[in-house]
């Protein structure tokens, strides 16, 4: 890999998001006396996530992920027909720093660091980010998050504010390269602005909390996980490529 940077989304590619998610949808969904369970499933829970959480960031670019999150949450209740409150919605958006990392991330992070400068691009706001990089086990070169920018991926100003970021540390566009799990918040737009991308293909395709895409994009690099990724750049190494 003839890369001098590696640019990482983080939910859902470093942290396990959608089992943050699920995990703390689980109080609400099991029903708390006043009504119901409403049956709803994993993947039904994190496919109405992923349709409900892009239109609010559209909606509201500059507001903060947690409270985003919060909104999101209110209207999960709304379309499943259950009670909520500001605190419990706010609870929900909150709970971004709980969210456990894949079990790959931390020791695959600590093998890159040695030969790359790491850069956080995230749609997430500095305080939860905090929260989370304790998880992560390394400090990272730069950290962009939505909060910086006052946008969401895949708006392309988060991507020509990573370039940027980038550059003031001295690296060119050509030598990034973007590792991500989504194709919708990441692939596409990165690509359009031409970055090169590392797909973190953790689900086998599309699905889960990410918002699907009509057209495939074809990233430079694709692996199962982090873990493959950096073992991929370890045998490189080993071989003198």
């Amino acid at each position: 890999m003839d890369f001098k940077v590696l640019s990482f989304d983080c939910y859902g590619t470093l942290i396990d998001w959608e089992t943050g998610i699920w995990n703390e949808l689980q109080p609400f969904l099991r029903g708390d006396g006043e009504a119901p369970s409403p049956g709803i499933s994993r993947d039904e829970a994190l496919s109405d996530f992923s349709a409900f959480e892009p239109i609010v960031q559209e909606q509201h670019p500059s507001l903060l992920y947690r409270d985003l999150l919060a909104r999101v949450h209110n209207t999960l209740a709304a379309k499943w027909r259950l009670p909520t409150s500001k605190l419990n919605d706010e609870c929900f958006g909150g709970s971004i720093g709980t969210w456990p990392a894949f079990a790959d991330t931390q020791d695959a992070l600590v093998y890159l660091q040695r030969h790359f400068k790491l850069v956080i691009l995230s749609n997430v706001d500095r305080q939860s980010f905090a929260a989370t990089n304790q998880r992560l086990g390394v400090t990272f070169d730069a950290i962009c998050t939505a909060e910086d920018i006052g946008s969401y991926k895949p708006d392309p100003r988060n991507f020509n504010y990573l370039i940027d970021q980038v550059a003031a540390m001295g690296y060119a566009k050509s030598e990034i390269l973007h590792t991500a799990q989504s194709l919708y918040h990441d692939h596409i737009p990165a690509g359009r602005l031409g970055l090169a991308r590392c797909w973190i293909n953790r689900r086998g395709g599309q699905g889960g909390a990410t918002k699907p895409v009509k057209d495939m994009p074809i990233p430079e690099f694709e692996f199962a996980s982090l873990g493959a990724m950096a073992e991929a750049h370890r045998r490189e190494v080993e071989a003198g490529l």
